[in-house]
């Protein structure tokens, strides 16, 4: 699930790594270059959540090999305007393939899932918070015996900054519900491109 976390979301998610591990490498296979498509935490504001539906869930999950296919194929240390005018070009034509306006309403329902996954119990596939997820993952750490010393402090101390920092509150409780009923299909998708 490429760029599945971004704006305020992936400095939140950055402490969690341990439990999404293969949110950044998602995020990077996919991602436009920085000047064709900037970010939102590069902007100075936070990621804009937008109301879910079905379709834009089934969207996300069924453009995914093709964004990844996409991304491989952009030229990430090109850095002309033309190129990058070009690979904007492609990723916003196959958002529209996929039922979206503009690549910006993809990335918008994107970060939107992602938010809303950073709060869910992996175990039990239901809506926490994301402050009890991150609660969770540092006990899980601290009862690890086998992490190296160094691994676990540099671990616990990132989940501990994320404890800090508020998470962006969810502006639609029925976001909540859609991510629980693709809860199951997001976790496959992201598990492929580990």
């Amino acid at each position: 699930m490429h760029r599945i976390f971004s704006g305020s979301v992936r400095a939140l998610v950055t402490g969690c790594v341990v439990l999404f591990g293969a949110s950044d490498r998602l995020h990077a296979q996919t991602s436009p270059p920085v000047a064709a498509q900037p970010l939102p935490e590069s902007q100075g504001d936070q990621a804009r959540q937008v109301t879910l539906t079905d379709k834009m869930i089934e969207g996300v999950l069924a453009s995914q090999k093709e964004f990844d296919t996409l991304a491989e194929k952009a030229a990430p240390d090109s850095t002309s305007d033309k190129s990058d005018a070009k690979v904007a070009e492609q990723f916003n034509a196959v958002a529209k393939k996929y039922g979206f306006a503009s690549y910006d309403e993809y990335s918008d329902a994107l970060d939107t899932i992602s938010l809303v996954l950073s709060g869910f119990d992996p175990k039990t596939k239901k809506y926490v918070g994301v402050q009890a997820v991150i609660k969770q993952q540092i006990a899980a750490i601290q009862a690890d015996k086998t992490i190296p010393a160094e691994d676990k402090k540099q671990a616990l101390d990132q989940l501990n900054d994320a404890l800090k920092s508020p998470a962006p509150a969810i502006e639609n409780k029925a976001n909540i519900d859609l991510v629980e009923k693709y809860y199951d299909k997001i976790s496959a998708a992201m598990q492929e491109d580990e």
